[in-house]
């Protein structure tokens, strides 16, 4: 089997609670008073983007201060809001049990990440976790890719992209890496077929097969 790279928030892990709220709490520290926020176009861009959106109706442009006011409250216990998708667990070692070598490439903080998937019991199935980093550094999901094959080696015809936005199957041809959407995240199916995506994976449980057959 190939291997798999994964997209965290919307693919792995429902993130929506956490992120919600510690965008709540960033606007409030900026001396904003939060409007009712709904996760579509606040999870899957990167943060800065995110921040920028939220900002725009007060005519706001501290997008970076904003930026680390959200990456504190989440630290802080956000994070840990976060749930595995039902079925997920079982989805992943099945990739691993057909021969799939697995890793995630996600636009989250790498230390967000890989502490998520260690308090979700989930860290053992990767071989790598790859996020942004403080500075600027891989904030894109093209870059985030290419980070991921350029330090295992990883040859792009051999490996499946996996998410459940434009930004993942984006970043995965951006690579020239094939690309699934998957319909249990935060974008549409619409999305993912404007985005060009190589198929589309309805739940958890077909993963496997849909990755040996791309």
């Amino acid at each position: 089997m190939r291997t798999i790279l994964l997209d965290l928030d919307g693919t792995i892990i429902d993130s929506q609670q956490g992120i919600l709220s510690s965008c709540r709490a960033a606007l409030r520290a900026l001396g904003h008073e939060p409007p009712e926020l709904a996760p579509k176009g606040l999870i899957g861009p990167p943060i800065e983007d995110v921040m920028r959106l939220l900002l725009r109706p007060f005519g706001d442009d501290r997008v970076q201060e904003a930026a680390e006011a959200y990456r504190a409250d989440y630290g802080a216990g956000g994070l840990l809001l976060s749930t595995a998708y039902a079925g997920m667990p079982a989805a992943l070692a099945a990739l691993r049990e057909g021969g799939a070598t697995l890793y995630v490439a996600t636009s989250k903080r790498t230390v967000f990440a890989r502490r998520i998937l260690e308090h979700l019991g989930l860290a053992g199935f990767f071989a790598g976790i790859h996020g942004s980093e403080p500075g600027g550094a891989m904030d894109e999901k093209p870059e985030i890719v290419a980070h991921a094959l350029a330090t295992h080696g990883l040859a792009p015809e051999g490996c499946v992209m996996v998410g459940d936005r434009r930004y993942d199957i984006s970043g995965g041809h951006a690579n020239r890496v094939r690309a699934l959407g998957v319909l249990w995240g935060y974008g549409t199916r619409e999305e993912l077929e404007m985005a060009g995506a190589d198929g589309i994976v309805e739940n958890p449980a077909d993963l496997a097969a849909s990755c040996q057959r791309v």
